[in-house]
């Protein structure tokens, strides 16, 4: 049995049997084939080699489009295996992403940087400008406390003030 002429889809009723191939794509015409006045044939080639090479193509396109076939045939198989285990696109997503970031957390740069980090964490200019910082934090945190009490007081005192002085002046008319 020619490979060409069976059903290769797998999903088929008729795996593995032959295919009528009453309607051969060799009867339709090509653009560029042989005895097309349009395109002349090339330096060097005759028109046996022409016509072979011809044929030989509308065999490969074939063949591709065979295979785009059984591709697509095997990806709605996949995904009907997929659906009937649970499995859903923001599943695979999740997993996806979780090999991904192992992968980088156990690639070389990751590594190598980390490490640098973990060094650099522990040298003493570091250690001296975490302290530096942390203190002008500290003296920063407590500049604002005493200027937002001083501030408060204020306006505490302005506002009794407004308040007795608008009750000790009568209302000019």
């Amino acid at each position: 049995m020619d490979p060409a002429s069976q059903d290769i889809n797998l999903n088929s009723p008729n795996k593995g049997l032959a295919v009528d191939q009453s309607e051969n794509l060799a009867d339709v015409p090509v653009e560029g084939a042989v005895g097309n006045s349009a395109n002349p044939l090339p330096p060097g080639l005759t028109e046996e080699e022409a016509e072979e090479l011809h044929n030989e193509l509308t065999k490969v396109e074939e063949e591709i489009n065979t295979l785009r076939q059984v591709l697509s045939a095997k990806e709605r198989h996949a995904t009907e295996l997929k659906r009937k285990l649970g499995l859903s696109p923001l599943t695979e997503l999740k997993q996806n992403i979780s090999k991904s970031w192992q992968d980088v957390q156990t690639s070389n740069a990751y590594l190598s940087a980390s490490a640098t980090l973990d060094d650099i964490a522990q040298s003493e200019v570091y250690k001296k400008t975490q302290e530096t910082l942390s203190q002008a934090g500290m003296k920063t945190s407590a500049a604002l406390s005493t200027m937002s009490t001083a501030i408060g007081k204020r306006l505490g005192e302005m506002s009794n003030y407004s308040i007795r002085h608008s009750i000790s002046m009568p209302a000019m008319r």
